[in-house]
């Protein structure tokens, strides 16, 4: 983007639709006239990968790098598309309605879902067969995957029989012919979610407002890309991790961080010319206008731990071929809108690769009082122009929590003595969205629960915890008109407004 521009960060999750958690209905094009309304130019949200209540329901470990997320379905344009009744719909159980109560919606949706299927089967959809073509380089393995889960009742890929763990061509045609139904069903769920996404995709496109996605750098053990691509990681003999991924010893923990996720072979990436990793950038660029890969410096140098430690102590670093990947990437995607997450232990390698590469990075205004305000980087007066400004992210608390429960006094101080006045809990919002949006950073993406001035209690994820995260959502008209008033005046009075309603 060359022109100054805002958003907001607000997950599809936490939209206040009324199955339990929000999803690709009527509230999301609501909030995308909201955010017309206001001026925005973005809308960012989370991964949309399948979420599982084993991995606490994050959607930064799913089974697959490519399938969505079906609790997102909107059950209302089912209805509208002739897949539900309204009876069917009728069947819902009461459920909170400011946080996702995730067993529940799960076992609800998948019924929802299931009905769908059967009464599509009478049914027939021109697009269906237009979206299983486009998207049948994952969607074909990862609905066999989904089927056999369910066939060898939940055990993890590599417990399988060796021949189906392997992927022996004969052993799979036959039970894919087997298990045809599920196949095709799995199929359906991601076909109907695809459609609906595109849908909104293209109301947000009418509107100038630019989806802003996330794509994790690593994908889970567990799932259908390392059973179908194991030679593009390290695993042993019986298809294990031999490494695992994660993050040293920082300010943030002594032990370091322990993903657990597996280690890629870049030197079998290499010689692939990085196929799958072009294939998942080139998937997620046509799910959303931007995307930002989490942990990039993971793409330059990644901290490789031994499998089975029990924290991230232990770790190396290994360099990755960066300036291999992105030559390739970019020569296949010279137009891609590829936004750095670089936060946390950032060397220079990794700056000269953004740099070359034009790539933004990242600002955190929780980060900006901390040290030096002449070399902290993320203090106002040291942003640069190619950069997306926040006050906080999805792994932050919120502005107002981070004030009451994380600022010391001494970051207070510098705070008050850089706005020139006294911060207090209630009004800390306002004044660190107005330091974003008077910013000379070209892009300014605020998170919902800061325009509201919400506490820690709205937080959406805690790293480096399981439990309670994920769960936040936006009551229904919690985003009032005098709030939306405010944020509009905002976004035109610093140069950030979206033009285009």
């Amino acid at each position: 983007m060359s022109k100054r521009g805002s958003g907001i960060l607000l997950h599809i999750t936490s939209l206040p639709a009324p199955y339990g958690i929000g999803d690709l209905g009527p509230e999301a094009y609501r909030f995308a006239d909201t955010l017309a309304a206001t001026k925005q130019h973005f809308w960012q949200i989370l991964p949309l990968h399948p979420t599982d209540l084993v991995y606490g329901n994050s959607p930064y470990h799913s089974v697959s790098a490519f399938a969505n997320n079906l609790l997102l379905i909107s059950p209302e344009l089912m209805v509208q598309d002739g897949l539900l009744s309204k009876k069917e719909l009728e069947a819902a159980s009461d459920v909170p309605k400011d946080h996702v109560d995730y067993p529940r919606v799960t076992l609800h949706k998948k019924k929802l879902i299931r009905a769908a299927y059967e009464n599509a089967k009478k049914k027939k959809d021109e697009t269906y067969e237009k979206i299983s073509v486009e998207h049948a380089h994952w969607l074909d393995d990862f609905s066999l995957f989904m089927a056999l889960k369910d066939h060898f009742q939940g055990k993890v890929w590599s417990a399988w029989p060796r021949e189906v763990r392997d992927r022996h061509p004969e052993t799979l045609q036959a039970l894919r012919k087997q298990l045809n139904e599920k196949v095709e069903m799995e199929k359906f769920f991601q076909y109907i979610f695809l459609k609906q996404w595109f849908a909104l995709k293209d109301y947000c496109d009418e509107r100038n407002i630019h989806i802003f996605g996330d794509m994790p750098i690593y994908v889970e053990y567990n799932s259908a890309d390392l059973w179908v691509h194991p030679e593009m990681f390290k695993l042993d003999g019986e298809k294990t991790p031999s490494y695992v991924a994660g993050v040293p010893p920082d300010y943030f923990s002594e032990t370091g961080q322990l993903w657990g996720n597996p280690i890629y072979r870049w030197d079998v990436l290499k010689e692939q010319k990085y196929h799958w990793w072009i294939q998942r950038i080139k998937h997620n660029l046509k799910l959303f206008d931007i995307v930002r890969i989490d942990h990039f410096r993971g793409l330059v140098a990644y901290w490789e731990i031994p499998a089975g430690e029990k924290n991230a102590i232990k770790g190396t670093w290994v360099k990755a071929p960066a300036e291999d990947f992105f030559s390739v990437l970019l020569d296949q995607c010279p137009d891609a809108s590829i936004i750095a997450e670089d936060l946390g232990i950032i060397t220079p390698d990794v700056n000269e690769l953004m740099d070359r590469c034009s790539l933004p990075g990242m600002k955190i205004l929780l980060f900006a009082f901390n040290d030096d305000p002449a070399t902290n980087p993320y203090v106002p007066h040291n942003h640069v122009e190619n950069c997306v400004l926040y006050t906080g992210t999805h792994d932050n608390n919120t502005a107002r929590g981070w004030f009451e429960n994380e600022a010391t006094p001494d970051v207070k101080k510098k705070l008050n003595q850089y706005l020139g006045r006294e911060v207090s809990p209630e009004n800390i919002h306002g004044e660190l969205i107005r330091l974003a949006m008077m910013s000379v950073a070209r892009m300014a993406i605020i998170p919902m629960q800061d325009i509201l001035g919400l506490g820690a209690k709205a937080r959406m994820n805690q790293p480096s915890t399981i439990e309670g995260n994920w769960k936040w959502r936006l009551l229904p008209d919690q985003f009032t008109q005098q709030l939306q008033d405010t944020v509009r005046d905002m976004t035109e009075m610093y140069g950030r407004a979206n033009d285009v309603t």
